[in-house]
């Protein structure tokens, strides 16, 4: 009964519905009435109202098969709510399509618009910093220069060196120490791109990234390794607990082996660590780096090895043909006792162990080669002295018998104060002249100086690699300005290299007042004419000094020392080919001190004495005193 009670209110609600419709229908036809044919919508509403009877009719039936089978009834109910909740899900999906493509219209909108807005920006965005500083919007060319000028600062302060530091032990580098540079030209490419080198939407994420949350850029350091190194091992061999590895040499026809001591060795990968990141830092001060060092001991003395290592068979000296090569000799080297003696002596607690040597010179050294080894004259060049000064004479002349002869291979480096040795009396050098704390005074070895610019200039000419050369103190009187090369055993010296194809021979002769060196090897395919042509560029006018003498009655004048002025100039190699010059190089460019004139003044008094004319040992000032050589300090011997 219930179910029917429910069904006739259902009923009535529907016939309520369609009386409504009817009058809205109604509605609808007097407006229609105003836009269109009387008849016509008559006939419409006619036929609409025919339409709603019918539905009117169906939906009646409905309700009656409805009261007459509930069952249906409720299925029907359940259909039309699962047909709603799909109507309704379909359009709860709907919507955050609708809203995403919303979204994305309008970043692309705004994209574009950004876009326009930045696309003729030629500037770095604004955000980006390197090395901390501040690179926004500047040029390239700005930031480069803002970056550069903050770097040579940095680098060039003298009063901000970086500490390497081992117990008491410090050590001072800086930036220039190992070269270090920055790249700043890839990194201020890379700030630059920014914002430019990915498509619209990423370039517009990027500048909205960089604007709000800032970019820090850091370039790369360099530096230079090898400068590293060595600087390392350096400071690794100054520390007074430094591992010291056993070790060996040769001295005339003995093995010297030197028993290592335990220490401590840097670790070289965590300090260059440290260094890199102090010289990345370019605004504050450097913090002091302490070393880091592992303690070690040395390892056993491998006798074997060491006998391997210089061990070898005498090998003649020849000359190889297609292609011409000239090998030099190799003399015989080993132990002069057994292998178990040898072992016996280093049972014994000892620094030092000595062990003898068996030498043997093989029969054709490259000296025997003569003419086939060194068949062409390469270069050749010749000073004058003075053959009266017998002291003087000897030491060139001991010194050219010395190096006369003496063999460079290709590669190799000629030292001057190795092959002439130390300048003694023992090894028959005699006292000469040398310039010692602004005075000419005595010096055993005066005079070899000459000898060495004479094959200065002799290696120039024949086109070989300077090394080290130094010019004197004051001018000399043997060679032009800028062609000079001083020498003093112990501190300066005169090294060149053989950067030729072939060996070299040095063949020196010094005799009868005439120092004369000579290269010869082998021609090169091509060889050039060799000129060297030297300036001066500026004089330095000498001054003199009085020196009042008590000896020596008042109005008298003697000169103690004969002045020279001083200048600056330099030397250039030139190159030509067929006559025509193909390089011209700077050898060097020097500085020659005036020579002081001293002039020692009477100051004795002489009752009654007659006036008497000034008495001076005159000598023109521009002259220079040929038997004075002196080398670039004023503090250390220079030999004459």
């Amino acid at each position: 009964m219930e179910n029917n009670g429910l069904e006739n209110k259902e009923l009535n609600e529907t016939e309520e519905k369609l009386d409504l419709k009817d009058i809205n229908a109604q509605q609808k036809e007097e407006k229609s009435e105003d836009k269109g044919t009387i008849s016509n919508n008559k006939e419409v509403a006619s036929e609409k109202d025919e339409n709603i009877k019918e539905e009117v009719l169906e939906k009646e039936d409905n309700l009656l098969e409805t009261s007459k089978n509930p069952t249906n009834n409720k299925e029907k109910k359940r259909e039309e709510q699962k047909e709603y909740k799909v109507v309704k899900n379909k359009k709860s999906k709907k919507l955050p399509v609708v809203l995403t493509l919303f979204i994305l219209l309008f970043l692309m909108i705004f994209s574009i618009i950004f876009s326009l807005l930045n696309m003729n920006n030629e500037k770095i965005l604004s955000g980006i910093s390197m090395l901390g500083i501040d690179i926004g919007n500047l040029t390239v060319d700005e930031a480069k220069n803002k970056i550069n000028d903050a770097i040579d600062n940095r680098f060039h302060d003298e009063n901000n060196n970086l500490i390497l530091k081992r117990g008491d032990n410090e050590t001072s580098v800086t930036a220039n120490t190992f070269n270090a540079k920055f790249d700043v030209d890839t990194a201020i490419t890379e700030a630059y791109n920014i914002g430019r080198s990915g498509n619209i939407v990423t370039n517009n994420y990027a500048i909205l990234w960089t604007n709000l949350f800032k970019k820090q850029i850091e370039p790369t350091l360099y530096l230079d390794e090898e400068l590293l190194n060595s600087t390392i091992k350096d400071v690794g061999a100054k520390m007074p607990d430094t591992l010291v590895q056993n070790s060996y040499y040769v001295e005339d026809e003995n093995l010297i082996i030197v028993k290592g001591k335990a220490g401590y060795v840097i670790e070289e990968e965590k300090l260059k660590d440290s260094i890199y990141a102090q010289l990345r830092n370019i605004h504050t001060s450097y913090q002091v780096i302490e070393i880091p060092v592992t303690y070690k001991e040395p390892g056993d003395i491998d006798l074997e090895k060491i006998h391997s290592e210089i061990y070898k068979e005498p090998q003649n000296a020849y000359v190889e043909e297609n292609p011409k090569t000239v090998h030099r000799h190799v003399n015989g080297v080993d132990f002069k006792i057994s292998m178990e003696e040898a072992k016996k002596l280093l049972e014994q607690d000892k620094e030092e162990y000595t062990i003898p040597l068996k030498i043997t010179v093989p029969k054709i050294t490259i000296n025997d080669l003569g003419d086939e080894a060194f068949p062409d004259l390469l270069a050749t060049f010749s000073t004058t002295y003075d053959p009266s000064n017998y002291n003087r004479s000897t030491n060139i002349e001991l010194a050219s018998k010395k190096m006369n002869g003496t063999v460079v291979m290709p590669g190799e480096n000629f030292s001057y104060n190795t092959v002439i040795g130390k300048r003694t009396l023992e090894a028959g050098y005699k006292e000469g002249t040398a310039y010692i704390g602004g005075k000419i005074v005595p010096d055993v070895g005066g005079g070899v100086c000459q000898l060495s610019t004479t094959l200065y200039n002799t290696a120039l000419l024949a086109n070989l690699k300077i090394i080290d050369r130094s010019n004197h103190l004051f001018l000399t009187g043997y060679v032009a300005a800028s062609r000079d090369a001083t020498v003093y055993y112990g501190s300066i010296d005169f090294v060149f290299q053989n950067t030729r194809s072939y060996p070299i021979k040095i063949v020196s002769n010094s005799k009868n007042g005439v120092c004369k060196v000579s290269i010869y090897g082998i021609k090169e395919e091509v060889e050039y004419e060799v000129v060297i042509q030297s300036k001066i560029t500026s004089y330095i006018n000498q001054t003199t000094t009085y020196k009042d003498d008590p000896t020596l009655e008042k109005g008298k004048e003697v000169v103690e020392q004969y002045g020279s002025n001083g200048c600056r100039s330099e030397a250039y190699r030139i190159l030509k080919l067929n006559g025509k010059v193909v390089s011209q190089d700077l050898l060097s460019k020097d500085t020659y001190k005036p020579l002081e004139r001293v002039i020692r003044r009477g100051t004795k008094e002489v009752p009654n004495a007659p006036e008497t004319s000034t008495e001076t040992n005159t000598s023109p000032t521009e002259e220079t005193n040929a038997n004075v050589e002196n080398q670039n300090t004023e503090s250390q011997n220079v030999e004459i």
